[in-house]
């Protein structure tokens, strides 16, 4: 870290220094004269020398938020015994017996970890259920008594020691909810809780982050009790006082927490992996936090809260069979890389552990995958070590100056004058280059400034805008279309203060395919689409792996009854393919009828487009909302699939139901009920089953939604049929 050469202060240093030099005595004179013309060299010296080092503009990081943010990209592994009944939560009441993985191995979970390029991993000892993955001495439902090794197992252990091993941070998520323990919901729980995180924080060295979810009382076990229970997240649980004893436990710890407390880092208000192009590192300290402060930042928040950005590699965050071919592609995650550690904020990427204790080889081979294209990408920088100017540079100094956003050091920094807010720089890369990524570090620990910049590049003789940005932060990465120049120009065009720059870098990264979206209408229709310009998609009808000489596709294809899509985009220059994108659909719905619609809107529900809605409200406003369709024919019907409404304000997303069914649509049955579990931070498909029945009519009855009101909404509805 740069600090200043001597202290700014230098006028109240030569003061003290000339009331403690006239106190000598006389008989001391000469040795008085001595000193007191060096203090006046040393008082000179300061005063030109004050302006040296900026001052802080704003919060700045401590050291335990720097450690945390210069790792960029960590995992989340989630296991637990839901794992093994294929749910989202567990209530608390699982059979402990159910826990057995045969093949557990954290050395291969930290090995994948390692390989994939991040720096540690968070393992969640007790998730909703409250089932404890170390032997705590402070409740029975825990591995001491499930069969794995004989009930002398304990994965926290384990964990520590392979990261120790792999050279990686240990993380530790632990629920503040817990739907086993007979006492949630009472003051005594608190010291419940409080004994388990001593347990996690003493007993297995070094522990970098300490993650706490926000959900917060529902329905559960309860230790038999069976019931709902709610509690008041803002004093529940203390936190202040919680937080005092984890510090002392931890001095070096960063706390995560969405549970109605300020911690050291913030959630960014989704799953899907991204934060806001305009990301502040700043909340203030007290007060409600609006949905934007946690995407977007407050730019002139008290506090410094940085932003990390949790996903999982699947759709859900605990392992199901079913989304073994829901497995981000390369690119997906090449998106995410870029929606979070490029836009000042850290990745957090989940592993769903399988029932076995390991890592899916499909999750293996993506996060290794992230790993190459990401290595590929930023392999050479174009900027390093070549010649920059800038149109002002701080007291005109060269410690100052513009080489030090190109030596590769995060230690050093081009400033300006405290009365320069706007600014450009100029790097020359001495031929003509191609490239298509711009990045660029602040110097954080000194406060976040920058609130705007654009980035030129200098071609045939004049300068063409390429892409401009709000906030920068640690790490900025802008993407472009590939162009070829001489120089390049980033100018600063607004900023709090003056703006201390630490690295540049500039880089041609290769291109890459996403793989298709593939979706099919309520009359039949298939249709593959891609945000890329240019390629071409190949495409199979029965499951079996498309290739450039597979069918070409041209218009969209008609389809009737069943069907397993897989398609792939494939660009002609380069010879390369995309990942493979996998649908399977169902029934045909061409007949199916949505009871008392009022108008055909009602039918975006059923046309395979996720991006389109319906809400839809009860009868005198007023919970339960009944949703009926008629299927148009008899069917054996296995379970249902919901998706919600993914826009940002109001989607009506219903959180607890009940699933009928009808031969007649007058005698109905109850085939199915209960929640969506973790459905508004993760707004994906819901897939419900029960047990085989013919049926022609189904309604789905929402009981609550995200928003407590009574405005229903559906993007998809859909059934599972035998």
């Amino acid at each position: 870290m740069r600090q200043a050469l001597f202290p700014s202060n230098g006028d109240i240093i030569f003061s003290l220094y000339l009331n403690n030099t006239f106190n000598f005595s006389m008989k001391k004179s000469n040795t008085m004269i001595r000193y007191f013309l060096y203090g006046i060299i040393f008082s000179i010296f300061v005063c030109c020398s004050k302006t040296l080092a900026p001052g802080h503009v704003g919060p700045v990081p401590s050291e335990n938020q720097m450690r945390w943010q210069e790792m960029e990209y960590y995992a989340f592994v989630h296991f637990s015994l839901n794992t093994y009944t294929d749910q989202s939560w567990g209530y608390g009441n699982e059979d402990i017996n159910l826990f057995n993985p045969q093949k557990l191995d954290c050395s291969q979970w930290a090995r994948i970890c390692k390989e994939a390029g991040m720096k540690g991993i968070i393992l969640t000892a007790k998730h909703h259920s409250g089932f404890c993955l170390w032997p705590s001495r402070y409740t029975e439902y825990s591995v001491k008594n499930a069969p794995w090794k004989n009930g002398e197992g304990d994965i926290v252990r384990e964990m520590a020691d392979a990261c120790k091993e792999y050279g990686l941070k240990l993380g530790i998520y632990v629920s503040p909810w817990d739907r086993n323990h007979p006492a949630y919901g009472k003051p005594e729980y608190i010291t419940y809780f409080r004994n388990q995180i001593k347990e996690l924080l003493t007993n297995y060295g070094p522990v970098f982050e300490i993650w706490f979810d926000g959900a917060n009382g529902g329905t559960g076990y309860y230790g038999g009790a069976n019931e709902n229970r709610t509690i008041d997240r803002t004093i529940y649980y203390d936190w202040k006082n919680t937080y005092k004893m984890i510090r002392e436990l931890q001095p070096n710890i960063v706390i995560w927490n969405d549970g109605g407390d300020r911690g050291d880092l913030r959630w960014v208000g989704t799953e899907a992996g991204y934060v806001g192009e305009t990301n502040w590192s700043l909340l203030n300290g007290t007060g409600e936090v609006e949905w934007k402060m946690l995407h977007f930042g407050l730019e002139d928040g008290d506090s410094w809260v940085p932003a990390e950005v949790n996903t999982s590699i699947r759709p859900e965050w605990f392992y199901h069979p079913s989304e073994d071919t829901k497995v981000k592609t390369v690119p997906q995650l090449m998106e995410t890389y870029y929606s979070s550690i490029g836009r000042n904020g850290t990745l957090l990427l989940n592993f769903p552990i399988m029932p076995n204790g390991l890592i899916h080889e499909a999750d293996e081979k993506a996060a290794l995958g992230l790993a190459t294209m990401v290595r590929t990408s930023f392999a050479e920088n174009l900027a390093e070590k070549k010649k920059a100017s800038a149109s002002n540079v701080r007291d005109e100094r060269q410690e100052f100056g513009a080489a030090n956003v190109t030596d590769n050091s995060s230690d050093t920094y081009w400033a300006t004058d405290d009365n320069i807010t706007t600014a450009s720089l100029i790097i020359d890369l001495e031929s003509p280059m191609m490239f298509n990524r711009f990045l660029v570090q602040e110097y954080i620990r000194l406060g976040q400034r920058v609130k705007s910049f654009k980035v030129e590049a200098f071609m045939d003789g004049t300068w063409r805008e390429l892409s401009q940005g709000t906030t920068i932060g640690y790490k900025r990465i802008l993407r472009f279309p590939g162009v070829k120049a001489t120089k390049v120009r980033f100018t600063i065009t607004d900023s709090k203060g003056s703006p201390l720059i630490s690295n540049i870098g500039i880089y041609n990264a290769p291109a890459f395919l996403n793989a298709p979206t593939i979706m099919r209408s309520q009359f039949g229709e298939i249709t593959i689409t891609t945000n890329d310009v240019g390629p071409y998609f190949y495409y199979t009808l029965d499951g079996s792996e498309p290739t450039p000489q597979s069918k070409k596709y041209t218009a969209p294809v008609q389809s009737e009854g069943k069907v397993d899509v897989k398609a792939i985009a494939y660009d002609p220059a380069s010879g390369k393919s995309s990942p493979v994108a996998m649908e399977k659909f169902d029934v045909y719905r061409k007949d199916w009828k949505i009871v008392g619609a009022e108008d055909d809107k009602a039918y975006a529900i059923l046309d395979g487009n996720t991006s389109t809605a319906w809400h839809h409200q009860g009868k005198d406003k007023k919970i339960p909302v009944d949703l009926e369709i008629d299927l148009g024919s008899e069917l054996n019907l296995s379970g249902f699939r919901y998706h919600p409404d993914q826009g940002m304000w109001g989607p009506g997303i219903i959180t607890h139901y009940e699933f009928y069914v009808s031969a007649d649509n007058k005698d109905w049955k109850l085939v199915d009920q209960g929640e969506f579990s973790n459905i508004k931070n993760n707004p994906l498909w819901q897939i419900k089953k029960f047990t085989p029945l013919k049926a022609r009519f189904i309604r789905l009855r929402a009981l609550k939604n995200a928003e407590g009101n009574d405005r229903m909404g559906y993007a998809e509805i859909d059934v599972i049929t035998d």
